[in-house]
């Protein structure tokens, strides 16, 4: 398990470490928001212990940054204890809110509680109609048959499944998808890795029910329930 923790009051950060440290916990630590994103990128974080006032900008923005492709568990924390900042938190999808100071036995607690919170809403597989989806085992299926996903595949159908119902645009998709080599990606790579995974997912690729183009926006996962 990887746990990120961004805050910027070393003293503070170290605390944290020291105190969720086990053997199957590896720690990372973040002072600021370009260090945590570029942690993010390299690594699978499954929880964030989120500081709102960082040096280089506000941890409610980057919530809400990282809500558009991640439903990654955060836990805030903040000298605010103001019920506006609470409320705005929880708005933006964070997890939990501890304000300033508090006891680091308490935080470890409420990390806990999150953890198995998100574990028992997440099984490792997900059945959507005829598709059956298990994305740590890498297995795909649909109408029990097996489907055989490349890499990209598999990370596109990942994104557009874990954010149902919402418009991922192809700014969004092509930066999560190819990483740092964004910048270099022919646009054309996106348009060919959904009409390729549609022709395996869909009934009709021409006219497809799961991956809906948004026009002049990008695209979203528009059927079926995650079970």
């Amino acid at each position: 398990m990887n746990i990120l923790i961004v805050e910027d009051d070393r003293s503070l950060n170290k605390g944290i470490a020291l105190t969720l440290s086990q053997n199957d916990v590896v720690i990372h630590q973040a002072y600021d928001l370009a260090a945590a994103e570029h942690i993010v990128e390299v690594y699978p974080i499954d929880l964030i212990i989120l500081d709102i006032n960082l040096p280089d900008g506000s941890g409610l923005d980057y919530c809400e940054q990282l809500r558009k492709t991640s439903r990654v568990p955060i836990i805030f924390l903040t000298a605010n204890d103001m019920e506006s900042d609470i409320i705005t938190g929880f708005g933006l999808g964070g997890d939990d809110y501890i304000t300033k100071p508090f006891s680091l036995m308490v935080l470890r607690a409420r990390v806990m509680a999150v953890l198995r919170r998100t574990d028992s809403q997440s099984t490792g597989k997900i059945s959507l109609g005829p598709l059956e989806l298990n994305f740590e085992k890498m297995e795909y299926s649909k109408h029990k048959q097996p489907l055989q996903l490349s890499k990209t595949e598999q990370k596109l159908l990942r994104l557009l499944v874990t954010n149902m119902g919402n418009i991922l645009t192809r700014e969004q998709l092509i930066d999560k998808i190819w990483s740092k080599d964004a910048e270099f990606v022919d646009e054309n790579a996106l348009t060919v890795a959904i009409k390729r995974l549609r022709a395996k997912l869909e009934d009709d690729p021409a006219s497809p029910k799961y991956i809906k183009t948004v026009y002049g926006l990008g695209y979203m996962w528009a059927e079926g329930q995650k079970s």
